[in-house]
């Protein structure tokens, strides 16, 4: 009762019709430097100041709230003020959640769950600036400090826990933000290869997770100099149990670094081949032309043996088989499988396709067909399968026979004669 007391007694103390033109004013003044800086710098979809819409950025609760402090300090000379004290707050809570909506977006997009947190936090922000404008959160606040946790010989309070949770979350948040936006704002325009622009954005939000880590432990009180003790601890670890995984690391930015193998390529590990879509700090992604994906640990890709089928030209060599008759003319047959593959967009002309006469097979003769291409990752089956396709209708308007299996059956004096069944047999 005394607080409702209090606040209808600071509320008829106060010139309400005052203080509501004001913030009225401060709101409507807010809008419109927030729809004109809209209108002179279009704002990106990433856009933490500006939003889809000038309310979802964080440009428009930021000016009113600066427009409200300015008329709440005027207004204090000549009378008291309940209502642009109570607006500061809630403007306070919206510049909040608009900054942590648009960060946790930027930071982590596309991910599930996403909306339900942003609504949870946004629930908490508002809870607290109900209870400060109510003026029940010092109050709160102090019931917190008494209750104390103990952990082992310390002892803390779980004000201090709250509060060290929030600033350790929100500094890793802030420092995924920084380095997601300087990922997009700065790298890719800066570093066009695709291999350094990994090593860069992995080093810089190693870096800054770092940084934020030791910030947020300070913040909470912990003592820096005792993660000496952890650092030994995990020199030890990565000793004996993590020596694998610390190898991937560091496997993996000596791949970036060398840039032996770059995003693009196509390489052959363990008989698994495709085409190198990412290279992360621990392991490498492969993508064979069938869908299939393959991990591969970084110290695999540089203790084994890897081949990089990606030439610096981009010239990919494929072949194709054909057995044709012992009749057939030799430079027709040529012509015909030389003029199938040209006849491919995708096979390129320099160099020029080319068939050998690779051996004399027992049912005909054998001819290898050579032919380049520059796009394995469109696909080598099917480049494959037209060219076997062209190839076929060229040997038959030719009137070059396919080799078909001959078989000798020989019958000795003496043996049962039975009927000869196969097709294209010799008796002798």
């Amino acid at each position: 009762m005394d607080l409702l007391q209090n606040l209808s007694a600071e509320f008829g103390n106060s010139s309400a019709w005052v203080e509501l033109a004001c913030l009225a004013m401060s709101l409507v003044l807010a809008w419109l430097a927030s729809r004109w800086a809209a209108h002179h710098h279009p704002p990106a979809a990433d856009s933490v100041w500006l939003g889809g819409r000038v309310s979802h950025g964080l440009l428009f609760p930021l000016l009113a709230l600066g427009l409200v402090l300015v008329a709440k300090a005027v207004l204090l000379h000549h009378q008291p003020v309940f209502i642009l004290k109570a607006a500061v707050p809630m403007l306070l809570s919206l510049a909040s959640i608009r900054f942590l909506a648009r960060v946790l977006t930027t930071a982590f997009p596309g991910m599930s769950g996403l909306r339900p947190l942003v609504r949870l936090v946004s629930g908490l922000i508002w809870v607290t600036a109900v209870l400060w404008i109510l003026g029940l959160l010092p109050a709160i606040l102090a019931e917190f400090d008494d209750i104390e946790l103990v952990f082992g010989k310390s002892t803390v309070s779980l004000r201090t826990l709250i509060e060290g949770t929030l600033s350790s979350a929100l500094v890793l948040v802030m420092a995924l933000w920084l380095s997601s936006t300087l990922e997009r704002r700065v790298l890719d325009k800066a570093i066009a290869d695709l291999s350094m622009r990994r090593v860069a954005i992995n080093a810089m939000r190693a870096g800054l997770l770092l940084l934020g880590l030791l910030f947020a432990l300070s913040a909470v009180g912990v003592d820096l100099t005792a993660l000496s003790v952890l650092g030994g601890a995990l020199g030890v670890g990565l000793g004996f149990g993590l020596q694998k995984l610390a190898a991937n690391y560091v496997s993996g930015f000596v791949i970036l670094l060398e840039r032996s193998l770059r995003i693009g390529d196509n390489v052959r590990v363990d008989n698994f081949e495709g085409r190198i879509t990412d290279i992360k700090t621990r392991y490498t992604l492969l993508r064979a032309t069938n869908g299939r994906e393959s991990i591969v640990p970084n110290e695999t890709m540089v203790a084994q043996r890897v081949e990089n089928l990606t030439a610096s030209d981009l010239k990919f060599n494929l072949t194709t088989e054909v057995r044709v008759a012992y009749d057939s003319d030799v430079a027709v047959v040529q012509n015909a499988l030389c003029t199938a593959a040209l006849a491919q967009e995708r096979v390129l002309r320099d160099p020029a396709p080319v068939a050998y006469l690779t051996s004399f097979a027992p049912d005909g003769l054998e001819f290898s067909l050579h032919f380049w291409i520059k796009d394995p990752a469109s696909g080598q089956v099917n480049i494959r399968s037209a060219v076997n396709l062209a190839v076929l209708a060229g040997l038959r308007a030719a009137g070059v026979r396919i080799a078909q299996p001959q078989r000798v059956l020989q019958i000795q004096p003496g043996d049962v004669e039975l009927p000869v069944l196969a097709l294209n047999s010799t008796k002798n």
